[in-house]
């Protein structure tokens, strides 16, 4: 059997496969994020590590008679994620997340300061990356900056705890701004931009590759063998890529997590960096993958919940009784409660509802949070589209797979063909767990299959028309935004 797992933000997840790809236990624990100050986004690392022991205990409960049969580890994990360790390796401070917008003056620096950053990184230099918040670091806490001897990503934490080797897989590293993504290896001259070198670096290794192994003090406390592997794994987006099979190029996925994401394999390293497109390595050798990244996305619906003191299933069900004269009056929602990468890389860009009267309710405020998230992917699609990327039909893979009415607004909004998987919430921990597989010995086209197809979803016409209309004017309010910022 072959362990996934996922370290997100909101929750750590885990899933066993057997070596007929079936998935046999999964579990989670939800995770907290702290903001002390605005525009920071914070966790403590050690909270992940105790996440992980919860989330291993429950899986071991639920396969008490096979769990010895563990063979093989995979890890997923948000990517950018700065941890700091000091010589000994103790975390010198809580870990700065991804959805952290606090670095933007570092990312000019840091333009500045490597011009050849755009050719060699292939993305922009944007607060989520993890170069700028070392540069912040160096220049708010010199203290804790000059006692940092390694720099891990979130995932790698758990695969130091777990086996005392530090490295990190290519995909993952590609987030960092600090990877020559098309040579897959440590860019020096990025690093020395931030007053680092690869002796800071956690080693590399592909994502199907053994890592390390399990410690046996650890593989004694899980009750596991002590010549377990752990793989390379991956960024949680190309793990969730590995886990729907998008593995070849023309394949491509819509991620409904904290964050959004629009997927797509590449065979080869395609940068775009002026329209804030992602170009990164995949977790597979050989590969690679454009993405456009919206920083809120189910969170926005999470947050909505809270606020008006819904649930998500109730509040989807009271969305789906809207009719589309209904729909085509709800107010407008803009989604940036975090800042946006794609297409804006505004780290200032603020949420806000447009549009409401005394006749505005729970729900159709809760459906213009579903559609703002949809025209925010439609955003992606169209950036991806003049960097050359397209695509015919795309997953839904993550939390917001869940809800067919997103499935079908998302179909709506990017007048494309989408379909959900079985199993396909699992997202990043099955990909964990296949690349786990893969560092077994399990063969690649066997391990990789794409998992059977739960739905299929077309763009409505008249919904497609009535979508694309209220889309020019969400834009518009995006801008209006900017406008008056810059007054």
């Amino acid at each position: 059997m072959y362990l996934g797992l996922d370290l997100g933000t909101s929750e750590i997840k885990a899933v066993v496969i057997d070596d007929q790809g079936r998935l046999l236990a999964s579990a989670g624990e939800p995770l907290e994020v702290s903001r002390p100050h605005p525009h920071h986004a914070e966790q403590d690392p050690q909270e992940w590590w105790q996440a992980t022991q919860r989330v291993i205990s429950s899986l071991r409960s639920k396969l008490p008679q096979r769990w010895s049969e563990v063979s093989a580890i995979g890890l997923s994990g948000q990517m950018h994620g700065a941890v700091l360790l000091s010589r000994e390796g103790r975390v010198l401070r809580p870990a700065i997340l991804w959805n952290d917008t606090r670095s933007a003056a570092e990312c000019a620096q840091l333009t500045q300061s490597a011009p050849q950053l755009h050719q060699v990184a292939g993305n922009l230099a944007m607060p989520g990356f993890t170069a700028p918040k070392l540069l912040w670091v160096a220049r708010h806490e010199p203290e804790i900056f000059e006692q940092t001897a390694t720099v891990l990503l979130p995932k790698d934490y758990l695969r130091w705890m777990m086996s005392g080797e530090k490295v990190s897989d290519m995909s993952d590293a590609a987030g960092t701004l600090w990877l020559d993504v098309a040579k897959r290896d440590w860019s020096d001259n990025l690093l020395a931009a931030c007053g680092l070198t690869r002796d800071h670096m956690p080693r590399l290794a592909e994502g199907s590759d053994v890592s390390a192994t399990l410690k046996n003090d650890i593989a004694r406390a899980w009750g596991l063998r002590d010549d377990v592997v752990i793989a390379g794994g991956g960024g949680d987006n190309a793990a969730s890529a590995v886990g729907i099979g998008a593995v070849d190029p023309g394949d491509a996925f819509i991620s409904l997590g904290t964050s959004g994401v629009l997927f797509a394999v590449n065979d080869r390293f395609r940068p775009n960096p002026q329209s804030a497109v992602h170009a990164f390595c995949h977790a597979l050798p050989d590969r690679w993958h454009q993405m456009s990244v919206m920083l809120t996305a189910a969170s926005a619906l999470r947050w909505y919940c809270n606020l008006v003191g819904s649930n998500e299933t109730t509040l989807l069900a009271e969305i789906t009784q809207l009719n589309p004269s209904q729909q085509r009056q709800a107010p407008l929602f803009l989604p940036y409660l975090s800042g946006e990468r794609t297409p804006h890389n505004d780290p200032y860009a603020t949420g806000a509802f447009h549009g409401m009267t005394h006749t505005t309710d729970r729900a159709a405020l809760g459906y213009a949070v579903l559609e703002g998230v949809a025209f925010g992917m439609a955003d992606g699609r169209d950036v991806m589209q003049q960097a050359g990327t397209q695509l015919q039909q795309c997953s839904l893979v993550g939390g917001g797979a869940r809800s067919d009415r997103w499935a079908q607004l998302m179909s709506d909004a990017l007048n494309l063909p989408v379909v959900t998987h079985s199993g396909g919430e699992a997202g990043g921990a099955l990909g964990a767990a296949r690349l786990g597989w893969l560092a077994a010995g399990g063969d690649f086209r066997d391990v990789c299959r794409k998992p059977p197809v739960a739905q299929h979803f077309y763009p409505d016409a008249q919904t497609r028309d009535m979508l694309a209309e209220r889309l020019k004017t969400w834009r518009q309010l995006y801008q209006q935004q900017v406008d008056l910022r810059n007054a």
